[in-house]
């Protein structure tokens, strides 16, 4: 099977690395930066690289779009008739109701687009920067839409867990986005709402645990994606973070009463969930 990866950043760069140590050796990589090219080609993780698709998108199998949400629809549109016949085409995307019904009406009848989104990556940006080792023993989610084909959502579970990833599950696109607010973006805006509210100019960094450490890797953001994300679904973002506000307010509340029962109540509560998950 012969694969393209489209964006050889962090999270295809660990995907090219992930399908090299699982034995695919026909991988190639796009990506507009030559020296990113160079890099990969060096690591030997891809055959060959293009800074555009249009040399070897018809020869492929298998087109994986490591791609910042908003250019995921003008890539299927640019090329929809360009893809070899029965092609398949998977994501990383962090949301997928931006685009992904636009997606589905555009596509040819013969080409399916698994979407999927790979819950592990890495704070820093580039492929000096990707790794597979974040794969191993993930969780990895198929966003399942009524045109994909049983055939083609078992290929890309099977390349998920020859990649590393232990855990999938399949989900529609409106529960992905639903559950992806509260796991994964609202602790992003905790991350850089904790960092940016320090008193500037103090030595912070002398007086951090593992608590402000863990709480706080996250806040090294790429602005651009994560700007990105949070808009795409901003009404899923602003749910979650109302319903995190009232909890805020309860502690809140019961520090400004002394009332040391509350608090005991809302702990005991809290490590009970925390024990479920």
């Amino acid at each position: 099977m012969k694969i393209l990866i489209i964006g050889l950043g962090i999270i295809g760069g660990g995907y090219a690395m992930a399908l090299k140590e699982a034995g695919y050796t026909k991988v190639y990589g796009v990506d507009k930066n030559p020296d990113t090219l160079y890099k990969a080609k060096k690591l030997g993780i891809i055959k060959e690289g293009f800074t555009n698709e249009d040399e070897i998108i018809s020869h492929v199998d298998l087109v994986v779009l490591a791609i910042y949400p908003n250019l995921v629809k003008d890539f299927i549109v640019r090329n929809k008739e360009k893809f070899k016949e029965n092609a398949i085409i998977t994501d990383v995307t962090g949301i997928k109701e931006l685009f992904i019904h636009d997606i589905i009406e555009i596509l040819p009848e013969d080409i399916d687009f698994v979407f999927a989104h790979p819950m592990a990556g890495r704070e820093k940006k580039g492929i000096d920067y990707a790794t597979n080792e974040v794969f191993k023993g993930a969780n990895f989610l198929i966003i399942k839409t009524e045109k994909n084909k049983e055939e083609n959502l078992k290929l890309i579970e099977k390349l998920a867990y020859e990649m590393g990833f232990k855990h999938i599950k399949r989900t529609s696109p409106q529960f992905h986005d639903e559950m992806i607010a509260f796991t994964s973006q609202l602790p992003h805006v905790l991350a850089v709402a904790l960092i940016n509210s320090d008193i500037e100019g103090r030595n912070t960094g002398e007086f951090i645990g593992d608590s402000y450490r863990d709480l706080t890797r996250i806040a090294n953001m790429n602005e651009k994606l994560w700007s990105l994300l949070f808009l795409g679904n901003k009404e899923n973002l602003l749910k979650v973070m109302n319903r995190f506000e009232k909890e805020f307010d309860e502690i809140k509340k019961s520090i400004e009463e002394d009332d040391e029962e509350k608090l005991q109540e809302l702990f005991i509560k809290s490590t009970k969930r925390r024990e479920k998950l």
